[in-house]
């Protein structure tokens, strides 16, 4: 097993509000990230000497651009274009580099735009096997693919659409006390079902809205935050890997099934002691997945398991606490870190919408880079309040 992070926290958790068109380019939402993570920690920019930024609609620039844009020389220095699992990769790498003495504070960011031509834009360049193997036979791109895992998952697991909607019902629930959420009315079950069909077994639902926005936070010792006076979460533990299990016609299971083991023995806690967690929810169906393989329930219980608890902020188990990407809308490559920000606002006292009552222990899980019938990336970390 990998050794702990040692006294590696993660602090100053950054929202650019979101806005579901955009004619300001990714660099604008970055940029912002960074301004208001200067301000919000009190550092001056030279003091941030480590950048790592994900985003879909960067291009042609890559990390390394932005510091010229930026003004910022870091010495150390990371692009991360995993999707949904960006955040957590990026943390891990941060954290190391902090750890060995590369870096002393690293800004985590993530970006993107949302033009009314971006989204369709970017999806037949996602990928080589995007443009070979799926829009040149008629590709539909996520929905077509989420429909198919979603439909294979109910078939071999007996979930039920209600299941589904529970998600997303509660997630909606948690979105309304976020002021800048992108849906911003309640949602029923009743409403769920009746929803328009996008592609069955989905309705509208079930599918994220994609916008502009960013999200970002700081990477530095704990020393060092203690002295700057900033609430930080501390690190316990993570996991990452990438296609796992291509044995799989259909996938059923991510990356997190594989190193479960470690992340808990990593973190010394185990799944009853986690206070909330925040998925990755692109499609519910990719949070039964997280719920399974991170060992919250067996593998193909998280029906009965969505069905037994309430996953509200106040509920039994506190779930996407901030409504997630599903009420709160998917910012590019910024989705993923959604998550993340979120638990360092929940351990730190600074959630933007209601609060999870005496939230010790929060996991942030991610996945992405999807092609036709699996997403190639998954991870998940481990972090408490700072004592």
């Amino acid at each position: 097993m990998r050794r702990p992070y040692d006294g590696v926290v993660a602090c100053t958790p950054v929202t650019i509000p979101y806005e579901r068109h955009s004619i300001r380019p990714a660099q604008w939402w970055i940029g912002s990230a960074l301004r208001e993570l200067v301000a919000a920690s009190g550092l001056a920019k030279s003091d941030i000497d480590g950048l790592c930024v994900s985003s879909f609609t960067l291009g042609p620039d890559s990390a390394v651009g932005l510091t010229q844009h930026f003004g910022v020389s870091p010495r150390w220095l990371d692009h991360v274009p995993m999707g949904g699992a960006s955040a957590v990769v990026a943390l891990r790498r941060a954290a190391r580099a902090v750890e060995a003495g590369d870096a002393s504070v690293v800004a985590v960011i993530a970006g993107d735009t949302s033009s009314p031509a971006s989204f369709q834009d970017m999806l037949p360049a996602f990928s080589r096997f995007a443009q070979d193997a799926v829009y040149p036979y008629g590709g539909s791109g996520p929905n077509g693919s989420f429909a198919l895992i979603t439909d294979h998952y109910m078939r071999r697991y007996g979930a039920s659409r209600e299941d589904f909607g529970r998600i997303c019902v509660a997630q909606r629930a948690n979105a309304l006390s976020v002021p800048h959420a992108m849906m911003k009315t309640p949602l029923t079950l009743d409403q769920y079902l009746a929803a328009r069909p996008i592609a069955d077994p989905l309705v509208l639902f079930d599918c994220v809205m994609p916008c502009a926005g960013a999200e970002a936070f700081l990477v530095m010792r704990e020393a060092d935050a203690r002295a700057l006076a900033l609430p930080a979460a501390t690190l316990l533990a993570t996991i990452e890997r990438h296609n796992a299990y291509p044995e799989d016609d259909i996938q059923d299971r991510g990356g997190w099934a594989l190193d479960r083991d470690e992340l808990w023995a990593m973190a010394g806690v185990g799944p009853d002691d986690v206070d909330c967690l925040q998925t990755y929810d692109d499609y519910p169906v990719i949070v039964m997945l997280q719920l399974e393989d991170l060992g919250f329930c067996a593998k193909g219980d998280a029906k009965d398991f969505v069905r037994q608890h309430d996953l509200t902020v106040a509920g039994k188990f506190p779930h996407n606490t901030s409504g997630g990407q599903l009420s709160r809308g998917q910012a590019g490559a910024a989705g993923g870190h959604l998550g993340l920000v979120e638990a360092i606002r929940q351990l730190t006292d600074q959630p933007l919408g209601d609060a999870v009552a005496g939230a010790r222990i929060a996991v942030a899980a991610g996945f992405g880079m999807i092609n036709y019938d699996r997403g190639l990336c998954s991870g998940a970390a481990v972090l408490a309040r700072a004592s």
